[in-house]
């Protein structure tokens, strides 16, 4: 028996592979609690894992206290970071303040140059003060050399050590050193929380931020890893409901109660990103592209100083939760916002809740003078900008996508976007409610590998070291692992790179990302990735089939995990795997 079990903010989805499916609320204080009433005392085969709990940890600083080792004159990196400013036009935005103060950035002897070479010696470990409670190792050049972190580690032994080496083995000393900071800050909570998972399970998996599995033990390791875990579920099986569908290209839209959550698929296959931001932090490991907004059903509105109505980012979660759970929200938020608007029908059941309660929705969203279809008119405003953000703003014309709504708001939502964007249609696809728990429970065992180049402008033996990292990936995934590589690349004299499969692909990807491209100038190659996977044991088209049936709007379908809103003049089919496949 395979199961899996996504954590969000409000609810936890759980999936077996019979086709099984279980809604219960959220318990914040300790997600674990939920995951076990989720799985209601079956203790499956294998238990395939989506948890916020670094997510969680890294926004609400509820971190280990973390020391910092660096070099002699280099401890202020973390702080002083990029020129770049949050916000170009906003002088009182500050910088997320750093996960180390001052006090606990120690300084190492030893120096090695640009290429690896050492021409200084490395010092001894210095001393921990204390109460720290994670060390992270982070030297200049560990990308190219690891021995003087190693010698500074073994020197550490007794401390819960992370080291950029490990971590994340890319140039650039600001990113390379806050993500292996990260890392040490959540290792000790999800550590511990992992740990807790023992027992629920005879094997338990849990999904990366770059879209594959792997052991809980590994996953305990590299928590810095996991910033994406829940939604890069969705995003695995939205892929594969957009290509049964007949579409090669898509974005998925996963709209939960705290956030939403959107992901360009290009041929069938989601976009990879060598990094992301999280809590403001640069996050320098293998990723999905996904792109994420603080607009969910629980995102609260209000009236600003302005006399403007905003919603979110801040959430009613599953504590207290909207208006309409009747659990003490009085603050009106987004599903309340639907419920009002017919969108959800009256009296309605959500798992774990009584019937929902129209009339306290319409009271909140009295109360804060704001009306529900002002509420719903700004969220969408918010997702529309962030399916720009992983289509217009990349090269890639929206009206040839489709658009794969889920999660439980997301299809409440989805046709007013696409016709926003003049995309082709909309594809809701089987048990959308719970989509990230299918995506986890059909994933692969993967692993993703990076290393720097040391000598952007020669290649010469770029092909053996391609396939010696391909080789690291493979041994870490076992047996029957297809392999695949990438390479960072970008002109001479440029600061940022893209990820092409050979060099030769680099000129067209800068034509098609920044619509020029530069022929005869000469490239560099700056990193080198590689992925191995293993075949998922499940497909999505393997789980037992849902029944549908066509529809035409306006009307409003209700199933277990998600509510479906077909605005007038839209009609929906039924594909060949199940989903609905709404146009206009």
């Amino acid at each position: 028996m395979r199961c899996a079990v996504d954590t969000g903010g409000t609810f936890t989805d759980v999936v077996m592979a019979d086709g099984r499916v279980a809604k219960v609320l959220s318990t914040p204080d300790d997600p674990g609690r939920a995951v076990r009433a989720g799985l209601d005392g079956r203790v499956p085969d294998l238990l395939a894992h989506g948890t916020t709990v670094a997510t969680n940890a890294l926004l609400e600083r509820r971190g280990a206290t973390v020391a910092l080792v660096t070099n002699a004159g280099f401890a202020d990196v973390i702080e002083i970071g990029r020129q770049d400013r949050p916000s170009l036009y906003d002088i009182w935005a500050d910088r997320p303040a750093p996960l180390v103060p001052r006090r606990l950035r120690l300084e190492v002897e030893g120096r090695l140059d640009a290429a690896g070479r050492e021409i200084e010696p490395v010092g001894p470990a210095p001393a921990v003060p204390d109460g720290v409670e994670a060390v992270a190792v982070c030297l200049l050049h560990a990308d190219l050399d690891p021995s003087h972190e190693r010698a500074v580690a073994a020197g550490l032994a007794g401390y819960d050590v992370s080291c950029s080496h490990e971590v994340s083995p890319e140039f650039r000393e600001y990113e390379r050193t806050v993500t292996t900071v990260v890392n040490a800050y959540l290792r000790p909570r999800c550590r511990s929380y992992l740990r807790g998972l023992d027992g629920l399970a005879a094997k338990v998996l849990v999904m990366t931020s770059a879209g594959g599995l792997i052991p809980a033990a590994d996953a305990a390791d590299l928590p810095v890893a996991l910033l994406l875990s829940g939604p890069a579920g969705g995003v695995i099986a939205g892929g594969a409901a957009a290509v049964a569908a007949g579409f090669e290209g898509a974005i998925t839209l996963d709209m939960g109660g705290t956030s939403t959550d959107v992901c360009l698929v290009r041929h069938g296959v989601p976009e990879p990103a060598a990094g992301r931001r999280a809590a403001g932090f640069p996050i320098r490991v293998p990723s999905l592209d996904i792109h994420t907004i603080g607009a969910g059903g629980g995102s609260i509105a209000r009236i600003d100083a302005g006399g403007a109505l905003v919603v979110g980012p801040e959430s009613a979660g599953a504590v207290p939760g909207p208006a309409c759970y009747g659990r003490g929200g009085v603050q009106p938020t987004v599903t309340d916002a639907d419920l009002v608007l017919g969108r959800i029908p009256a009296g309605a059941v959500f798992p774990g809740l009584g019937a929902l309660d129209v009339d306290a929705a319409g009271k909140a969203l009295a109360d804060a003078g704001a009306t529900a279809e002002g509420v719903v008119a700004v969220v969408d405003a918010a997702m529309e900008q962030a399916l720009r953000a992983v289509s217009v703003e990349r090269g890639v014309d929206p009206a040839g996508l489709a658009l794969v709504a889920f999660g439980g708001a997301g299809p409440l939502h989805a046709c007013a976007l696409a016709e926003a964007l003049g995309m082709a249609a909309v594809v809701v696809p089987p048990r959308a409610g719970v989509l990230s728990a299918v995506g986890l429970l059909c994933a692969p065992r993967r692993r993703s590998l990076v290393r720097s180049w040391p000598t952007p402008g020669d290649v010469t033996g770029l092909a053996g070291a391609l396939a010696e990292l391909g080789a690291r990936a493979a041994a870490l995934v076992g047996a029957g692992a297809e392999v695949t590589t990438s390479v960072d690349c970008r002109y001479a004299g440029q600061s940022h790179e893209l990820t092409v499969a050979t060099v030769d692909d680099f000129a067209a990807e800068h034509a098609r990302r920044n619509g020029y491209a530069r022929p005869g100038a000469p490239i560099e190659v700056v990193a080198l990735r590689a992925s191995a996977t293993t075949p998922a044991a499940v497909r999505v088209g393997d789980l037992p089939p849902v029944d549908r049936r066509p529809a035409r709007g306006p009307c409003v379908i209700a199933e277990p995990d998600c509510t479906i809103w077909i605005p007038e003049g839209w009609s929906a089919d039924v594909g060949p795997d199940g989903s609905y496949v709404l146009t206009c």
